[in-house]
């Protein structure tokens, strides 16, 4: 069980809910860090008193250190001031939930400070996969999933033999546009977009979730968590999100992970494993659901799902491509520059034009092509404005 934690993230939906947890079974916070809400960082320093906060804006980091001097909390900036929060001494677990790519390198460094990993980040597995899964078992930390699906998956795993799991079976709402043709979305704006029938989500994941890119990215993140290959993999449409994820084993029994769709769960048990303590979340009650409905994806409209299928069989750079690809249009949809059905039209064609891959990745490879890949995207689509 963890006792002591940094939370990368800290001013975010998962980061904010981590600290829901720290609070009520006195996890001590040795370091937290933001991108710029420096306001809420504030707070929640003021409440945790760590021994110190990073901030990625220079500008807002320099504010924070004279909101904070009456304080003896160390004040840190940048990126190097986040990995220097991933390495801090005295933690023992650090919660990544940074949105986006930007959440490798501090996990690689928090694995090789011989830190156990609590991971919110997908990305961080999408684009470095090999990498993290490498340097885990080289330094001997824990890496516990904290998506609230792949935490099912690893709940259902539970005293299940390892060679005994035949497929995994991963649950998704089907975001705001669950049930819309093509022709439908033509003018989805981003507020519709953003509007989430069952999860209080950051803009960017919420994005994700309407085009189905989450899904797709989940499927590369648990093919590296649990060795598994894509066609081991499912996904199905489950709009109530109760039903977290299931597993399959090779005699056809079915194990499935329920409960209300509140992320304090996960990150309790990625925290808290093996154990299982009282939550701050409320039970759930089956006869106020009534009813569990579930699909199979609209892989033609929703197709961000099947280029992410697509990329982890390519193998190599190809997921960083895909990830990168879309985080760029993911920004340019929430800033109107791109319509909502360019997105899966430029994920996919930057892995169709995608040419310089490898299998022997390196960090400088993954961050340099994912660098060069944002920038071809922006540059080609980044102009226009709807």
């Amino acid at each position: 069980m963890a006792s002591k934690i940094t939370v990368l993230g800290s001013t975010g939906s998962i980061g904010t809910q981590t600290l829901d947890v720290a609070r009520m079974h006195g996890l001590q916070v040795t370091a937290l860090t933001a991108n710029s809400n420096i306001e809420l960082l504030e707070k929640q320093a003021r409440e945790f008193h760590p021994k110190m906060v990073a901030v990625l804006d220079l500008g807002a980091a320099a504010q924070l250190k004279i909101a904070l001097r009456d304080t003896d909390i160390e004040v840190f900036c940048g990126e190097e001031g986040i990995c220097n929060a991933a390495v801090e001494a005295e933690c023992d677990t650090v919660v990544n939930s940074i949105v986006g790519v930007a959440g490798l390198v501090p996990t690689i460094q928090a694995i090789k400070a011989g830190k156990n990993i609590a991971l919110a980040n997908k990305e961080t597995l999408v684009a470095g996969g090999a990498l993290v899964m490498k340097a885990v078992s080289s330094y001997g930390v824990k890496l516990y999933p904290v998506d609230s699906e792949h935490s099912a998956i690893f709940q259902c795993l539970q005293g299940c033999p390892k060679d005994s799991l035949k497929k995994i079976i991963l649950t998704a709402s089907g975001g705001s546009f669950f049930g819309k043709r093509r022709d439908e979305l033509e003018n989805v704006t981003v507020k519709a977009a953003l509007s989430h029938p069952n999860w209080e989500m950051g803009a960017k994941i919420t994005i994700d979730s309407a085009t189905m890119m989450n899904k797709g990215l989940e499927v590369i993140e648990a093919s590296w968590l649990f060795n598994c290959k894509d066609e081991d993999i499912d996904v199905l449409i489950h709009r109530e999100s109760i039903i977290h994820s299931m597993i399959q084993l090779k005699d056809n029994a079915v194990i499935a992970q329920l409960g209300v769709p509140d992320m304090r769960i996960p990150i309790q048990y990625a925290l808290t494993y093996p154990n299982r303590y009282e939550s701050p979340t409320k039970e759930l009650d089956l006869t106020d659901i009534a009813n569990l409905s579930f699909y199979k994806p609209d892989y033609e409209t929703f197709r961000c799902l099947s280029l992410c299928r697509k990329a982890l069989r390519m193998g190599g750079l190809y997921p960083t491509v895909a990830n990168a690809a879309n985080e760029a249009a993911v920004e340019m949809f929430l800033r109107e520059q791109i319509r909502f059905l360019d997105m899966p039209d430029i994920v996919e064609d930057a892995v169709s034009g995608f040419t310089d891959n490898s299998e022997n990745l390196t960090l400088e490879d993954i961050l340099d092509t994912d660098r060069k890949t944002r920038i071809k995207v922006k540059e080609k689509y980044g102009h226009n404005n709807y």
